[in-house]
């Protein structure tokens, strides 16, 4: 029932990402994993198809001017999230894991550099978990908090894609905002994505590991769809459409993921792990509104 109202396009993201959570603590979700395997999927599938409603010139101004930002927010959120994983006595994968999905891209980020640091199942659980938390959170918060300092979309999409966990969280608080907001939020966030690899390179280094570095395959696609759509204006009707269909997609994806979240998981995180990644967000969220609020981050 939630899943087709989800899917039906009567749900806003947050109300999706609500009931998905509702359901979570409720009831006992019998197809837990092929869930997370559905939700991964579907939003790789819908950035794509978002891609069909934007503009290549457009996402490329937007990816060339964040890339300083990205560059120095991620290395400072990566320092920052150790040194209180160090200082709240919370594992050092764990916390290396948090940091790594609060700088760069939340779930996606922790699964491409867990295998790397060789983290166990518990770890990896911890470091998803926590994130996961805190990115639900920021899906309903953000957009109260955008209109209540009344951001523009413009400044709203970028403290969007800077402050936020993961990719599927970012488009659905920035389309709650505004078509431009969506824009701009979903080429940094997708920009930032990037990182992956060079972390995950690093990583693979200094641990001297031999895992396989995943690539985001599905960023070249979004680009290619608004490569498409800014070549071919004649197929402008069916762009829209498919664009919409990512729309529906994000909103059947938050559900996904929401009912991913119960009370096992609260308790399996615990309270250090969840504290270094509240402190690291706030950290993260704060300094960079008030870089945007004061013009030293622009587009």
């Amino acid at each position: 029932m939630g899943l087709a109202l989800a899917a039906s396009g009567l749900l806003s993201p947050s109300f999706a990402l609500l009931g998905g959570l509702i359901y979570g603590f409720t009831v006992a979700h019998p197809f837990q994993a092929a869930s997370k395997h559905l939700a991964k999927f579907l939003l790789q599938a819908s950035v794509v198809a978002l891609g069909f409603g934007m503009n290549l010139q457009e996402v490329l101004h937007a990816g060339r001017s964040g890339f300083l930002y990205t560059a120095a927010s991620i290395t400072l959120a990566m320092l920052l999230g150790l040194g209180l994983g160090s200082l709240m006595r919370v594992g050092k994968k764990s916390a290396f894991l948090i940091s790594a999905g609060t700088a760069i891209c939340g779930g996606s980020a922790i699964a491409a550099v867990g295998p790397i640091a060789e983290a166990n199942e518990e770890e990896m659980a911890v470091s998803l978990g926590t994130v996961f938390i805190l990115n639900s959170v920021a899906l309903i918060l953000f957009p109260l908090l955008g209109y209540a300092l009344r951001m523009s979309q413009e400044q709203f999409g970028l403290w969007s894609a800077l402050a936020i966990h993961d990719t599927s969280s970012v488009v659905g608080a920035s389309a709650r905002y505004g078509p431009t907001a969506l824009a701009i939020a979903t080429t940094i966030k997708l920009a930032r994505a990037l990182w992956i690899v060079p972390l995950s390179f690093v990583t693979a280094v200094t641990l001297k590991s031999k895992a396989r570095i995943q690539w985001p395959w599905f960023i070249v696609l979004f680009c290619l769809a608004a490569l498409l759509n800014t070549l071919l204006p004649a197929f402008n009707v069916a762009f829209l459409v498919l664009s919409h269909l990512g729309k529906i997609g994000l909103t059947v994806t938050l559900f996904l993921i929401g009912t991913g979240l119960n009370k096992q998981t609260l308790k399996h995180v615990g309270v250090r792990p969840l504290l270094q990644g509240l402190a690291l967000w706030i950290i993260v969220g704060v300094g960079t509104l008030a870089l945007i609020r004061w013009n030293w981050i622009h587009l």
